[in-house]
């Protein structure tokens, strides 16, 4: 059983996770709140639930024992649990054991409540957002977080490490008839996005913006893995916050993506981590080959999806699997991330 709160809709509609969210140090009580969605509850009880769900401040996780309760409600809170075949909808989580899920989830919020409450947040405001506005939203966030005792914990442990070396032709780009072909070309640190990554990624895309006469982008990687995320070291070394937010948006690469997506095919292969599956999912097309693994690390360091993802992957497969996927940082397979639509074929 998880250690978290408990609550029915009756409970909720009547102001159970309504308490101070801080103590007087600032400590986060009771992060994530669970919602037992098969008690019984009338019409009206569950308007008034959803309204308290979505005006909220803390993870609030359904429960659900069977197809159709409580719609309205699911809808509103941030993820739902069910078993296999017990219920359709993004906003449903199929898995094998009920409690041990709930655990799970518990877990990672009490570890870090901070980061996790910001994630829901981001989710929840850049929903219907457009795509600049919402990567500036996560920006934002995700720099409030750098600044944190999460990540600073995180860095802690890490320990200090040398930056990564200097290499030729970290991207390739090769222009055929009509067509830029861009390829990760780091394959010695499975394509990780850093600095050196990131500067060629961003160049060879805006050779595609600049010519029209460009009708097709294939984006892959070389090696075996198309990118195992963000490089961890270099993560911590930007000479400022704002400088920091200033990088990741108007130097990175999702904006770019997203502008090209109409034109763009990604085809990923072997673990695709952090931004390995934020960016590609901003294309039109995304092709995953067999055995591809796609995985949310960052809230366990304290920190967000920064390259992208909490403003793609949602767009994908919606706001409730984007944040268990984030919140567990447990992968998903070819065909998992297929049905529920993060990958096209």
């Amino acid at each position: 059983m998880s250690g978290a709160l408990r609550v029915s809709p009756a409970d909720l509609a009547d102001g159970a996770a309504d308490g101070p969210l801080l103590d007087g140090d600032g400590t986060v009580r009771d992060p994530l709140i669970v919602v037992d969605l098969g008690e019984d509850a009338d019409a009206a009880t569950l308007r008034a639930a959803a309204r308290k769900a979505r005006d909220g401040d803390r993870l609030l996780v359904g429960v659900l024992h069977g197809d159709g309760e409580a719609t309205e409600l699911r809808r509103a809170l941030d993820l739902t649990l069910t078993l296999p075949g017990g219920g359709t909808g993004r906003e449903t989580i199929g898995v094998a054991d009920l409690d041990a899920a709930l655990r799970e989830l518990h877990d990672a919020a009490a570890r870090n409540p901070l980061a996790s409450l910001v994630l829901r947040d981001v989710l929840r405001a850049t929903e219907t957002m457009p795509v600049p506005a919402a990567l500036d939203v996560e920006s934002y966030a995700y720099s409030t977080l750098l600044g944190g005792r999460e990540f600073a914990r995180w860095l802690d442990a890490r320990g200090p490490r040398p930056l990564p070396p200097e290499v030729q032709d970290p991207v390739l780009a090769v222009r055929g008839d009509r067509a830029l072909r861009i390829t990760l070309n780091r394959p010695a640190r499975r394509n990780a996005y850093g600095r050196q990554v990131r500067d060629a990624l961003v160049d060879a895309l805006q050779i595609a913006l600049a010519d029209r006469d460009i009708e097709r982008v294939v984006l892959d990687g070389a090696g075996t893995a198309f990118c195992a995320g963000g490089d961890l070291d270099e993560f911590g070394t930007a000479p400022d916050l704002a400088t920091a937010h200033m990088i990741r948006t108007r130097a990175g690469a999702g904006r770019l993506v997203h502008r090209l997506a109409g034109r763009t095919e990604a085809r990923v292969h072997g673990p695709c981590v952090g931004a390995g599956i934020e960016i590609p999912a901003f294309a039109g097309t995304l092709v995953a080959a067999p055995g591809a693994t796609f995985r949310l690390p960052e809230v366990s360091m304290g920190l967000i999806p920064g390259a992208g993802g909490t403003v793609s992957i949602p767009r994908r497969i919606g706001r409730w699997r984007t944040l268990h996927l984030a919140l567990t940082g447990a992968g998903i397979g070819v065909e998992q991330a297929r049905s529920w639509g993060l990958v096209d074929r």
